[in-house]
């Protein structure tokens, strides 16, 4: 069989092809390479330039590529843009998805795994977050991947499709350097962005009700995302349903904890983190459950919190890039 594997060339897409490769999974890409990176890809990888809601192509690839199951990781992502365009980010994060699935079921095909976010979450009230903690996300971005649950949901029980939903925390790190994220939205490459301009990162309140009264965050390694891609793709092959998963460590470290990480890791001690006010809608502690991960995917968390700092900084450092750094932001995809 093979899986097509949609934003194959991003950060996360990369590591997921070679994680089911190195387990035998035939594999091809899906990307528009409007973020994602070809070079990334092992070489032999087919990869077919576009987008999910070019439904010709969608068709071409499918049956091109003899596709049985995929793996939707094509989205937009950024928080911030997705309050200025909202509008766009549904019809790239939700409509798109609609185009996807109506292809896929037209295919026959009976396998789909979908990347979601804990920012279905918004800001839980709870110090560990369950697959059950409702869902009130709190800005676009959050409500996209909250309804490409549902949808994805709905076309499962429609068109008997075996279906995993994703739930990543705050993903970091790198399985080798020249695969690491080179955004700047997440937090660890925001720190070392910051540094390598001679700036101090910003720690965005230290006032929250945790020990150091900074946010605290569920990081987890990209590496070990790609190992839970793997396992759910392998769920699909079990037998029908839905299943919906947070993926994280669920071990907590605030943003003074990682900013202090950051600066021991990178050498890069001044200048110091500082203190701004508080973010409107930052959640105290998100933290996730990894129960279901482990009993039904047979999934846990391997890396801790400086393999994730040091494989990012060795794929920052040839590329002059400086660390970046910013407060604890809710887990993003």
């Amino acid at each position: 069989m093979t899986w097509l594997i949609t934003g194959g060339a991003g950060y996360i897409g990369a590591h997921v092809v070679r994680e089911m490769l190195a387990a035998g999974e035939r594999v091809a890409v899906l990307d528009d390479l409007s973020a994602g990176i070809a070079d990334r890809l092992p070489a032999g990888v087919p990869v077919v330039r576009g987008t999910v809601a070019d439904r010709p192509l969608l068709d071409r690839t499918l049956a091109g590529q003899e596709v049985t199951g995929v793996v939707h990781l094509a989205a937009r992502k950024e928080v911030a843009e997705s309050l200025a365009r909202p509008e766009f980010y549904y019809r790239e994060n939700v409509y798109g998805l609609a185009v996807l699935l109506e292809a896929v079921a037209a295919a026959g095909i009976r396998r789909f795994v979908f990347s979601s976010s804990a920012a279905v979450y918004g800001m839980p009230d709870t110090d560990t977050v369950t697959e059950d903690t409702p869902c009130r996300p709190m800005n676009p971005y959050g409500e996209t991947k909250l309804a490409g649950e549902w949808l994805v949901r709905a076309a499962g029980r429609a068109h008997g499709m075996a279906t995993v939903c994703l739930r990543y925390f705050n993903v970091a790190g790198a399985a080798r350097p020249e695969l690491a994220d080179r955004g700047t939205s997440n937090v660890i490459p925001l720190f070392f962005e910051r540094l390598g301009r001679g700036e101090p990162p910003q720690i965005y309140g230290d006032d929250y009700p945790t020990p150091d009264g900074t946010c605290v965050r569920d990081y987890v390694h990209v590496e070990d995302l790609a190992r839970a891609h793997l396992a759910a793709a392998r769920h699909t092959g079990r037998g029908g349903g839905d299943l919906t998963v947070n993926i994280g460590t669920g071990r907590g470290a605030s943003v003074r904890e990682l900013a202090e990480l950051v600066a021991e890791v990178t050498g890069i001690r001044e200048p110091a983190a500082v203190v701004t006010g508080r973010r409107p809608g930052d959640p105290a502690r998100v933290v996730a459950s990894v129960t279901r991960a482990a009993e039904i995917l047979g999934f846990t968390a391997r890396r801790d919190l400086r393999d994730m700092v040091e494989s990012a900084w060795a794929g920052r450092r040839p590329a002059a890039e400086g660390p970046a750094g910013v407060s604890g932001q809710a887990a993003g995809h």
